[in-house]
């Protein structure tokens, strides 16, 4: 590969390379906070780094007793400040916030522990390792007023009411005014709440004891802005409670309601082999979400595997299995059938019992003709071993077991660690190829799938990070539901993906692209790097290369790590001579570089 010249963000770089854990010797010897206290400090290059340099942190110990109320701040303007807090000894964090203190990227953690110990509070940056000065505080909340009675409610009423800093509240923070309400088994009811002051949340439970139990909530309605419908149907006889709330700590007034809600659709009983026509207008029954849908009961059996296709010419179609008792959602599909808007799911039912399959339109007025099918389907087989660096070759035929999709597939199962980069390749003369990984399990769901990423034609080539130990299940199939013919499969191992590398703005880093490179989901391999970048700070990145058509990624770095998910999910693309600012806000970015043209692959390093 020839070289990539005068790649720089001013500040000194490292190259990607194995991670480094500074984390030795801190445990022992780390500074204790007293609950109370406030600490002036700073994040330098003295500090302990996460693993991979993921970030900055310090460390302090605090003795806190069971129940007790406590909120820590961490407050700095050099970089996005981070909490959190854990048992000593423990890795796993008890809580943790990021932006909760509710001023720009300040941290507010609250924290009640569950039993008396010592516990670990970090002060860290979200990402990177461009630290700086901070504030830090550690106190005890003072006890909450006592909760009112909740305010009686009744079928058909509507009270007004405010939130405001006389009200209880909530374990994250958020006040609420409860209502008490009587419902017999199965009963529908709908609450709403609306305020011109806040975004409304409403939380539907049982009291058990002096705890809120929550089994139903909602925050936007449909088609209602910001206010709050919830359709809530009563598990059992009793008496439920009501919790009008925000969504950001809102205080003001407000107006809740409780009514009975709407029938559901009547649904009509069909049998397994059915095929039914029907139609959605202005008479068809509206499901809670207000949108029109037909509905049809059928029974089934434990271990029973069905399907359902929906076809229309008039609209976009959508499915869903529902369980009558509850009328819990099991699967829902929209465009499974393949190529175009109609819909297949199939399911394989785990108790005996009646179910609902609504057929309906993906938008609300849908409406037009349909055609709908209520098949058994045979278990699918189990998948075939294959093992890393194999190549084999197969056939799609009649009789392979059926997807979601209506696709014909042949299933191969691949063991791998976290971590670990698979590259699965399809090709095929027959058909156009589609490649899809999914978890070992009863039910396949794919994780990642690739239609012509080879970039040789309608050949298929899928790299996927494994975010597990354990068993994955790649699929080899054709595009279209009538596919069939001849393939050949080949499985390669690529090993851990190369971990971002660390960017000081002021330098200029040489390098190659080549086949040990972190690839994308579209085939193209690049290097990433993090930087740091304070609010409105203006960068000029430059990508030279006489191998390759240069390009640069631009994408902030939401997460501590990005080893299991590059690119970001969003991104600025910057032409190679492009400048950057930085966004309205403290916050640590990461790029990388990397060759557009890639679905084929770069030459061997001489």
């Amino acid at each position: 590969m020839g070289d990539l010249n005068d790649a720089f963000v001013d500040r000194r770089l490292q190259r990607p390379g194995p991670a480094v854990d500074r984390r030795a010797g801190a445990g022992a010897g780390r500074p204790s906070v007293a609950i109370g206290a406030s600490i002036d400090g700073a994040l330098t290059a003295d500090d302990a780094s996460a693993p991979e340099d993921a970030y900055r942190f310090e460390d302090y110990r605090f003795q806190a007793r069971a129940g007790q109320r406590l909120e820590a701040m961490l407050r700095a303007a050099d970089f996005d400040a981070y909490l959190e807090v854990r048992a000593d000894g423990e890795d796993e964090p008890l809580a943790q916030d990021d932006d909760g203190l509710g001023e720009g990227t300040d941290a507010r953690l609250r924290f009640t522990p569950e039993a008396d110990g010592t516990f670990i509070l970090r002060a860290r940056t979200l990402s990177g390792l461009d630290g700086g000065d901070y504030s830090l505080s550690l106190r005890e909340r003072p006890r909450p007023p006592r909760a009112p009675r909740p305010t009686a409610i009744r079928l058909g009423q509507t009270l007004n009411g405010s939130l405001g800093d006389r009200d209880p509240e909530l374990e994250d923070g958020g006040r609420y005014d409860a209502f008490v309400f009587r419902a017999s088994a199965g009963e529908r009811l709908v609450a709403t709440l609306e305020s011109d002051a806040f975004d409304p949340v409403l939380r539907v439970g049982r009291m058990n004891g002096p705890d809120f139990e929550e089994l139903a909530q909602n925050d936007d309605a449909p088609g209602g802005g910001l206010n709050s419908r919830l359709v809530f149907v009563a598990p059992s006889a009793g008496d439920y409670v009501i919790y009008a709330t925000s969504l950001s700590e809102g205080e003001g007034a407000y107006v809740v309601g409780l009514e009975a809600a709407p029938p559901p659709p009547p649904s009509k009983p069909v049998a397994i082999g059915d095929e039914i026509e029907g139609a959605l207008g202005d008479d068809s029954g509206r499901t809670d979400d207000g949108q029109r849908a037909d509905l049809y009961r059928f029974s089934g059996s434990a271990g029973q595997r069905i399907a359902v296709e929906m076809s229309s010419g008039d609209f976009d179609t959508y499915l869903a299995l529902r369980r009558l008792s509850d009328n819990s959602i099991l699967v829902e599909d929209d465009d499974g059938l393949g190529q175009g808007t109609d819909s297949r799911l199939a399911h394989t039912l785990d108790a005996d019992g009646d179910y609902l399959i609504e057929a309906r339109g993906f938008s609300e007025e849908a409406e037009g003709d349909y055609d709908l099918k209520l098949m058994e389907v045979p278990p699918p087989p189990a998948p075939t071993a294959m093992g890393l660096g194999q190549t084999l070759e197969g056939e799609i035929a009649d009789d392979d077991p059926q997807g979601d999709g209506g696709r014909r597939y042949d299933a191969y199962v691949v063991s791998g660690q976290e971590g670990q980069r698979v590259q699965a390749i399809l090709r095929s003369g027959d058909f156009d190829a589609l490649l899809e990984i999914g978890k070992a399990g009863d039910e396949f769901a794919a994780l990642a799938q690739d239609d012509d990423g080879l970039g040789e034609g309608t050949d298929s080539r899928l790299t996927f990070s494994l975010p597990e130990a354990g068993d994955y299940v790649i699929r080899a199939q054709p595009l279209a539901a009538d596919g069939r013919g001849l393939y050949s499969l080949e499985l390669v191992d690529l090993g851990p993906a190369p971990k971002p590398g660390s960017l000081l703005v002021g330098t200029t880093v040489r390098g190659t692209l080549g086949e040990t490179d972190a690839i994308d989901d579209d085939g193209v391999y690049f290097d990433a790097y993090r930087f740091q970048a304070k609010k409105d700070e203006k960068l000029r990145l430059t990508l030279v290369s006489n191998a390759f058509d240069a390009f640069i990624d631009l994408g902030e770095a939401r997460t501590a790590t990005r080893s299991k998910a590059w690119p970001p999910t969003t991104t600025a693309c910057l032409t190679p001579t492009r400048g950057w600012t930085g966004p309205r806000r403290k916050t640590a970015g990461t790029w990388c570089t990397r060759a557009p043209t890639a679905p084929t692959r770069p030459a061997p390093t001489p």
